[in-house]
């Protein structure tokens, strides 16, 4: 008797208790999985709101930024200030020469060829007038060199500002791009 009940537990759990252990290990699993889950995401939800506070924070400063490129109604405008910077510094211009337009993913690069003939101090005044412009400019490729006359010195640079390409200007300059390339087959 003790033998056939032993063998009626075993088959009982061989062929229902197995199955219904194997699924509570599933189960256990998948728990364990959705957990992991759930904590990242409460975690998330716990900082969305300095996430979108920081999401803001970028997008005002973006702003900024943007408002800081001359459209190109104001690039003729900012070339003028430049100029003006500079001789309200007391340089002398040699050469004050807006390049090609580069444009790039989102916005486009607008350099300019200066040489202008002056001492330090004049330079100094001009760097620290451009950078007090309202508008975005750089000074790149920076050379200075005697000029040979009164002890006066040439400086030689590039001044970039960048002017924000919009999305349609984008697309055009994209559909361009495209045209170009399919020209070249």
């Amino acid at each position: 008797i003790l033998f056939l009940m032993g063998g009626v537990i075993f088959l009982g759990y061989w062929f229902h208790a197995k199955d219904q252990l194997v699924d509570l290990a599933e189960a256990e699993e998948k728990e364990a999985g959705l957990k992991v889950i759930f904590e990242t995401k409460a975690k998330q939800a716990v900082n969305l709101e300095a996430y979108e506070k920081q999401l803001e924070e970028m997008r005002e400063s973006f702003g900024a930024m943007l408002r800081q490129l001359p459209n190109k109604t104001e690039v003729a405008d900012l070339l003028v200030d430049v100029s003006q910077t500079g001789l309200a510094s007391g340089l002398e211009f040699q050469l004050f020469q807006p390049r090609a337009e580069i444009p790039r993913e989102f916005y486009a690069e607008l350099p300019i060829s200066i040489q202008v003939i002056g001492d330090y101090h004049e330079f100094g005044d001009f760097v620290s007038g451009v950078a007090a412009l309202p508008r975005i400019v750089t000074v790149h490729n920076v050379g200075i060199d005697k000029a040979g006359k009164d002890g006066l010195l040439k400086m030689k640079l590039t001044a970039k500002t960048y002017r924000y390409i919009d999305e349609e200007e984008a697309a055009n300059n994209a559909d361009k791009g495209s045209k170009k390339k399919g020209g070249k087959k």
